[in-house]
């Protein structure tokens, strides 16, 4: 029996309060017009903690969050062609309208998640925490269903971001070096990025040194730890490059790294930020250093238009190594 169109009963983790833990409920999802029903197979954690405990951005609870996934189509609301039941698909967080009736429209300010008639709010768009969830047409991305949907899930968000971030943005050429801050999946992603361009060193800067063993396997070269030193860590790497590296990428989001990622490149040379700051930091830097031209730049999902690119990119990345599993159970450590 068909449910297009009708409200179903899911488990989700919902996060009722800023910095409390999540809790398994029975949620009702209700779609929409131009919405898409997903059943999510597989989620992973990207950066959650500032919008969880709230440190600098406006509450906006309970909700469920979780942005990054893969599933199967459930149902379809009126008007949506794209896509059907039973189509593997990614939800995005960035959404490609591709007629901008969306992207133009106003907010309608509408929950798809109740539990007992009170609304549960979405996390940019997708909130995969959740058995099935509601997407606009506009962030289901349509992937080839013999792709394996345990090994695709973050590209959704982390391994393109990354990774396109390194190889749409910042464009290093062969030969060249490349500083890397942060050595989670999105680090890891760019560093990767950064081997198959050819560069030559690949510099990691992180605060835990027990990462640098595995990021040699994405190309790391050298790992610097800030706590090592009594010197600004952007000194520390201009001094080991002879006057800076061709390129770096800031994927902590913290604005202190942004500044030694920009300052740590020579001039001419690029910086790409792609982690996301707090909301009240300021990015300083003295005009100097501008003017010796260097470039600063950010960057959004890599760089891809989700639905348009992702679809036939080929990304030529051994997934495996950027996954490891955990039960749902085990959602609170994650985070």
């Amino acid at each position: 029996m068909s449910t297009a169109g009708q409200v179903i009963r899911c488990k989700a983790a919902v996060a009722w309060e800023a910095g409390k833990p999540l809790s398994i409920e029975e949620v009702e999802v209700a779609p929409q017009k131009d919405e898409v029903r997903i059943k999510i197979l597989f989620t992973a954690y990207v950066t959650l903690i500032y919008y969880w405990e709230c440190k600098g951005y406006t509450p906006l609870f309970p909700r469920i969050l979780g942005h990054e996934a893969s599933g199967i189509v459930e149902s379809v609301g009126e008007g949506v062609t794209d896509v059907k039941p039973g189509d593997h698909v990614l939800p995005i967080f960035t959404g490609e309208c591709k007629e901008c009736r969306h992207c133009l429209s106003e907010e309608n300010g509408k929950t798809r998640f109740s539990i007992n008639g009170k609304p549960i709010y979405h996390f940019v768009g997708t909130s995969t925490f959740s058995q099935y969830t509601v997407v606009h047409v506009g962030q289901v991305c349509k992937i080839n269903p013999t792709a394996p949907l345990d090994k695709v899930c973050p590209i959704s968000c982390g391994i393109c971001t990354g990774f396109g971030a390194t190889v749409n943005v910042a464009k290093p050429k062969k030969g060249q070096t490349v500083a890397v801050f942060g050595l989670g999946a999105v680090g890891l992603a760019a560093a990767e990025g950064a081997r198959i361009c050819g560069a030559s060193r690949i510099i990691a800067v992180d605060l835990n040194p027990r990462r640098f063993e595995e990021a040699k396997k994405f190309g790391i070269t050298e790992f610097v730890n800030p706590k090592d030193y009594d010197k600004p860590v952007q000194e520390v790497i201009v001094e080991m490059t002879g006057g800076g590296v061709d390129r770096s990428v800031e994927c902590t989001g913290s604005v202190d790294a942004m500044i030694s990622a920009f300052e740590c490149v020579h001039g001419w040379g690029v910086c790409v930020l792609v982690g996301v700051p707090k909301k009240d930091d300021a990015f300083k830097t003295h005009p100097m250093n501008l003017l010796s031209e260097r470039t600063l730049k950010g960057a959004f999902y890599g760089n891809y238009k989700p639905r348009t690119d992702i679809p036939m990119v080929e990304l030529g990345l051994d997934m495996d190594k950027f996954i490891t599993h955990c039960a749902f159970r085990g959602h609170q450590q994650g985070i």
